[in-house]
């Protein structure tokens, strides 16, 4: 790989933060409640850094888990780092609290900015992030010039759901202190739309970013606090109970607790079995397939390799191309860790790549994606020609 641009695996900038900040591997290790030993591997890169021990180890540290993974991650070229281009756009919306922008023309219509959201969350869930960020700027700041001037639920909502996109797009690059502003913007239209199952589909992000820090307990607790507000008469009752069980899910997953792992997985479960998702009025995605994927996901938490493998086989080929891009790919990249983890690299190899042709632009700006790669460099002696072409394609 000479010659190449090789950017650096996270187990040297976990080593060099460590001796930055004085610590010895065996005290960052206490302090992050590992083994000295694992840590070591991963330092080593003999082991994949995991999501789990990544926010552990960063807050062991004191810093955001995105500097240790390398994020945001640039390109070299214009054309590939212009996703990037957004965040200093969507940083001067963060700048209307209390007043809506002065446009340079009238703002479109309540009606066309609604098409603009739906069209953002379209492009959320099938991972098209340049094209997303494109879009999301304008669209937040005409629904902000709306949502002031009339104090209108409608325009309160539909601001909620497109600085929910916003934050999803800044979280996925890797901006995190700017995903959290975006958040509380959210929050607060959520409040102003009169939806009262808004504010509790906030908990959804939210959770995300505390798992991030290993806040894992705070993330269960905001969860389940919210599952308990949910209006069971309204229209959109079971799509967002189960949200929230899945989330609650993965969340308990990371923290290690398997019974309510599996008790909030089960929920989810049984209330698709029993026809109780209701409409998608949110595009949560909480389906059959959905929670299938999700069972191998909190199995791939708990470190179960072998049920996530179990599950992963039991899931057919049908139920995987029902899904939307953005949920594929985050399985095959899941899967790619189960691989790795037991050994199997021509498997890891093939899963990054079929997550590779769902989502292009998620697999590459995927943390968990980049390290498995960065591994399957490390261990190979000759890299078979789909692995340099993918390990040149995350490096460009």
């Amino acid at each position: 790989m000479s010659g190449e641009d090789i950017r650096e695996s996270i187990g040297v900038r976990i080593a060099r933060v460590r001796k930055r900040r004085g610590l010895t591997q065996h005290g960052l290790a206490q302090r992050a409640s590992y083994s000295r030993s694992h840590l070591a591997q991963v330092e080593a890169g003999h082991k994949v850094a995991t999501p789990a021990f990544a926010a552990a180890v960063a807050a062991a540290l004191g810093v955001d888990v995105a500097e240790l993974y390398g994020q945001p991650f640039r390109a070299s070229t214009g054309r590939e780092d212009q996703v990037h281009a957004a965040i200093p756009e969507l940083r001067k919306v963060l700048a209307y609290v209390d007043v809506g922008p002065d446009l340079a023309g009238p703002p479109r219509t309540l009606d066309q900015l609604a098409a603009e959201v739906a069209t953002a969350r379209r492009l959320l869930l099938q991972a098209r992030l340049a094209q997303l960020g494109a879009r999301l700027p304008a669209v937040l700041e005409e629904l902000t010039y709306h949502a002031h001037e009339t104090d209108s639920p409608r325009a309160w909502a539909l601001l909620n759901r497109a600085h929910a996109s916003a934050v999803s797009f800044a979280r996925r690059l890797g901006y995190t202190g700017d995903a959290l502003a975006l958040l509380d913007r959210a929050a607060d239209a959520a409040r102003r739309s009169q939806d009262p199952h808004l504010p509790l589909l906030v908990a959804l992000p939210r959770s995300l970013l505390l798992m991030n820090m290993s806040q894992n307990k705070p993330a269960l607790t905001l969860l389940t606090r919210a599952a308990d507000n949910v209006q069971d008469d309204r229209v959109d009752a079971g799509e967002v109970a189960g949200a929230l069980s899945l989330r609650a899910a993965i969340v308990a997953g990371r923290a290690g607790d398997a019974g309510q792992a599996w008790e909030f997985f089960g929920r989810a479960a049984e209330m698709v079995e029993a026809g109780r998702a209701g409409p998608p009025v949110h595009s949560v995605q909480f389906n059959a397939a959905n929670v299938a994927i999700h069972g191998a996901a909190v199995a791939v938490e708990l470190g179960d390799l072998d049920e996530a493998a179990r599950r992963d086989h039991q899931i057919s080929e049908k139920t995987i191309n029902g899904l939307v891009p953005e949920r594929r790919a985050h399985h095959e990249i899941d899967m790619s860790r189960v691989h790795v983890e037991t050994g199997d690299y021509n498997k890891a190899l093939e899963r990054l790549l079929s997550a590779e042709r769902t989502a292009p632009q998620m697999t590459r700006f995927h943390p968990s994606a980049r390290a498995v790669v960065s591994h399957l460099v490390d261990v190979r002696r000759t890299l078979p020609e789909p692995l340099r072409r993918l390990h040149t394609r995350m490096s460009a």
